[in-house]
C-alpha cells in the first residue's frame, strides 16, 4: 500500500524591506508533509509555548518543513550530526 501524504502549497510575498527598497518578490510551491499541518497549528498553539499566535505558526511551519526534508534525506551527510539533536528536542517538544 503507497503511503500518502498531505499536499500543501506556500505563496510568500515580500510586505516590506527593512533597507526600505521597494518589497514584491514572490514565490509559491507545494510540498508534502505526512503530518496534518493545520492540527499541528492549533496543538502549539493551544500549549501556550510562544507568547503569540504568529510565532507558534512560524515555529510549527518553520519546524515541519525542516524536519520532514531531513526525514526525507535521512542519509545526507548534511543531517548526519543534526539527527540525534532534533530528535531529542521533539521528544522535548511533545512532552509540553
Amino acid at each position: 500500500m503507497e503511503k500518502r501524504n498531505n499536499r500543501y502549497q506556500i505563496d510568500l510575498k515580500e510586505s516590506s524591506l527593512k533597507d526600505g527598497s521597494e518589497a514584491g518578490k514572490n514565490i509559491s510551491f507545494e510540498f508534502e508533509n505526512h503530518d496534518d499541518l493545520f492540527k499541528i497549528f492549533e496543538v502549539v498553539k493551544s500549549k501556550n509555548i510562544f507568547e503569540d499566535e504568529n510565532t507558534s505558526h512560524e515555529f510549527s511551519l518553520g519546524l515541519k518543513l525542516f524536519t520532514e526534508v531531513m526525514l526525507k534525506n535521512r542519509k545526507h551527510l548534511l543531517f548526519e550530526e543534526l539527527q540525534p539533536a532534533i530528535s531529542e528536542f521533539m521528544k522535548k517538544l511533545k512532552s509540553y
